[in-house]
């Protein structure tokens, strides 16, 4: 929820006690929930390192194809609030030597 360029909402209906009030809101999500990415009959991204990774490529590589620009502003916002330490500079490294090994999408670049 520090990065700038998030954007990830889901909606939550309620009610008030009596039943005569109902609403229906936009409120702010995080992909790194199970929830995010529920569709019938489950979760696409059931474990940790899957949203981690989808976020990741989202923000570094995908965004540039839906957006024309990275999803990244050099901020640094998710390295010094992530509160176990995780590097996104060095994720990103570790992500593109896996490519690079297994002959991913990066290994032709």
């Amino acid at each position: 929820m520090v990065c700038p360029t998030c954007f990830c909402t889901t909606t939550e209906d309620t009610t008030d006690l009596t039943g005569a009030e109902a609403g229906h809101d936009r409120v702010w999500d995080s992909c790194f929930t199970l929830g995010h990415s529920y569709m019938h009959g489950g979760s696409v991204r059931r474990s940790g390192r899957s949203r981690y990774r989808q976020w990741m490529t989202h923000k570094l590589s995908t965004w540039i194809d839906q957006f024309g620009t990275s999803g990244c502003v050099g901020c640094g916002r998710c390295v010094t609030w992530c509160p176990v330490a995780i590097d996104i500079t060095e994720e990103a490294a570790a992500i593109r030597a896996t490519d690079l090994r297994d002959g991913g999408p990066d290994a032709l670049a």
